[in-house]
């Protein structure tokens, strides 16, 4: 709630009124947005918020999407159905073209889809050096941001790839099949669907964040059968919908343990108890049709950002979750790494780290002798407190260290693998 006062003046008498607001979303659109265009996608470069529409390309916010400025130039193709970070390179998904690069925030844009068959791309994921692209038959990766893609699509369930999310080496694909799953790098994957509904479940989004125990909470969004939640890699799921007054699920979004859903028709949900249960957040918002969806969420800096048919939405944090304050009052004060826990640890351990701002960040373990063994983080963070999950199970017992880089700030830990 927001408490606004008001001074009236009635025959000479000067009253104060008291009134309770209840807080809302708000709209901060780009310049002449249609109504009858749409935000499909996010993308986050420290402080700067891009936003991909189906039919008028991309957009670039540098203050929180109160002004927007149109960033395509060299973008033959403005129907964004994706967009993902790799560093400083920005890849755009589009529907008809393939996907395009750039790698000065937007300003220039040039298409790299040498290989790649199939130009309508769904989804984009960056994991370390590798983008993967999922299209509407088959997934395709690219270890050189994109100069050249490969299909990889053997043994996977369904065939149009509509979200991508990866946990440590494990690849996660969300189709019009279910969840597929690949522990190689995408050279092969499996069907993870025990709880599902049915195998015909279509899964629009993928979440993924560690848990304090060990392992990996994984969410699937589906089309008409809600929210599951696995926490054995897809291996065996559960339906968490309690609360949820739509189970057309569109999109994700992790804020440290709360996990904020998407919806068609309802709007915007948020569980703090690993979907156990979720309350509503969708005061204010609307589409063209006076009822609220959510294609797209993303967290930057201090809010949490929804695109619709009616464009962007914004709302602060701290007006969802409990113990945020506004503005950047919550953020951490200094960078940090953590030492692991367990330590020593078989095979699953937690690390934790924070950040006072924005900054691209990345967390690798390397083994006694210095060569690389793992790469946990690899992406521009907003400011906060996170924790990675760290799985050996592929490797031997020992000694190894893990180092964490952001900016100036370098720190190095030991951990302990005993098997």
């Amino acid at each position: 709630m927001k408490i606004r006062l008001l001074l009236t003046v009635i025959g000479g008498i000067l009253f104060l009124c008291v009134t309770q607001t209840k807080a809302q979303w708000v709209q901060v659109n780009p310049p002449n947005f249609p109504s009858n265009n749409s935000i499909q996608c996010f993308a986050v470069i420290g402080t700067n918020l891009f936003a991909g529409s189906n039919g008028h390309g991309i957009f670039l916010s540098t203050n929180d999407g109160t002004s927007w400025a149109a960033v395509d130039s060299g973008l033959t193709n403005t129907e964004v159905r994706a967009l993902a970070v790799s560093g400083t390179n920005l890849f755009a998904g589009t529907w008809g073209s393939g996907v395009f690069l750039s790698t000065n925030n937007g300003t220039s844009w040039s298409i790299v889809d040498t290989g790649l068959t199939n130009p309508y791309i769904s989804s984009l994921l960056a994991q370390g050096t590798d983008i993967i692209a999922g299209t509407n038959t088959f997934a395709f990766i690219s270890g050189n941001n994109g100069t050249n893609w490969g299909e990889i699509s053997s043994g996977m369930s369904g065939s149009q790839i509509m979200a991508l999310a990866a946990s440590g080496s494990n690849l996660f694909a969300g189709t019009d099949w279910g969840v597929s799953i690949s522990t190689d790098n995408g050279t092969s994957w499996t069907l993870a669907d025990s709880g599902l509904t049915t195998t015909a479940t279509y899964v629009y989004a993928l979440a993924i964040y560690p848990n304090v125990s060990g392992g990996t909470n994984l969410f699937a969004g589906t089309d008409i059968h809600g929210v599951y939640h696995s926490t054995n890699n897809g291996l065996s799921w559960t339906a968490v919908d309690s609360g949820l007054t739509s189970n057309s699920i569109f999109s994700f979004a992790v804020s440290g343990t709360n996990l904020f859903v998407g919806t068609s028709g309802s709007g915007v949900f948020l569980s703090t108890n690993n979907g156990t249960t979720w309350t509503s957040d969708s005061a204010g918002m609307s589409n063209i049709y006076g009822t609220s969806d959510a294609y797209a969420l993303t967290v930057s800096g201090s809010y949490l950002f929804a695109g619709n048919d009616r464009g962007v939405w914004r709302r602060p944090l701290s007006e969802m979750i409990t113990g945020v304050k506004e503005g950047h009052n919550n953020l951490p004060a200094n960078f940090s790494l953590k030492q692991n826990y367990p330590n020593p640890f078989n095979p699953t351990t937690i690390i934790n780290y924070s950040l006072p701002r924005s900054n691209m960040v990345t967390i690798k373990v390397f083994d006694i002798l210095g060569n690389e063994v793992a790469s946990l983080v690899n992406e521009e963070k907003p400011a906060g407190s996170y924790s990675v999950n760290f799985n050996g199970n592929k490797l031997s017992s020992g000694v190894y260290f893990y180092r964490m880089k952001a900016g100036s700030f370098v720190e190095t830990k030991k951990l302990i693998l005993m098997k």
